[in-house]
């Protein structure tokens, strides 16, 4: 018969309630088993019977979290507990031979929960791409079709080597402020058309009214700096 194996998940307050049940029905323990995860601790415990082997999950158990001790069902427990203690910084209260943290002489203490530079970069990336996601999503809901762009061209950037998206951002000022430049000047010409088909006096009385709405902002522009 082949060996089969099924995968539960259960709460911390299970814990010893399954560790009971396992133990009358005649199970034994195998294995706890802790996986570092982005939402915290996973703490798997395995128990086998005959052919079979059931493996219960607790997910993302935090440190500040407490956890039953299963010594008190199955003695054997107390080495991975200690383990998971020592390595993940799991806090499991009452084991039965408790090595307070020394069971294994660590140059650092939790060196299993410890992510390395690249997964940490990883995660942030994530967490970015999830946040202008997330905004792009709002915008969307709200009706702003051009800032929804703008927030996915910022989740593109995001994913990309900071000093790239620097220069993508440069290059993408630039080009803005060439196309306010270019339709300014458009403009001009298409007025300037506009104005040598007048009548010269009238024209004259154009070109001199916009040169004063133009210092009048030149002036309200200046003020407005004096006052930041």
């Amino acid at each position: 018969m082949a060996l089969e194996a099924k995968f539960m998940e259960m709460g911390a307050g299970d814990i010893l309630r399954c560790a009971q049940e396992h133990k009358a029905a005649g199970w034994r323990f195998v294995q706890l088993l802790c996986t570092n995860t982005d939402d915290g601790i996973d703490v798997q415990y395995s128990y086998m019977k005959d052919q079979l082997i059931e493996n219960w999950t607790v997910k993302g158990v935090s440190k500040e979290d407490h956890l039953p001790s299963i010594t008190g069902e199955f003695l054997a427990a107390f080495v991975f507990e200690n383990e998971s203690h020592d390595l993940f910084g799991v806090q499991i209260d009452n084991i039965a031979i408790d090595f307070g943290g020394r069971f294994y002489d660590l140059a650092m203490a939790e060196p299993m929960t410890v992510i390395s530079p690249e997964q940490k970069a990883a995660r942030e990336k994530a967490a970015k791409i999830a946040a202008a996601k997330a905004a792009k999503e709002q915008q969307a809901a709200a009706g702003a079709p051009a800032a929804g762009a703008d927030a996915d061209l910022e989740a593109k950037l995001a994913g990309m080597d900071p000093e790239k998206a620097a220069k993508v951002r440069a290059a993408m000022a630039a080009k803005a402020k060439k196309d306010v430049a270019g339709k300014a000047a458009s403009a001009d010409a298409e007025l300037e058309a506009k104005l040598a088909g007048m009548d010269p006096e009238k024209a004259a009385k154009v070109r001199a009214a916009m040169e004063a709405k133009k210092a009048r902002a030149a002036a309200q522009q200046e003020t407005e700096g004096k006052g930041e």
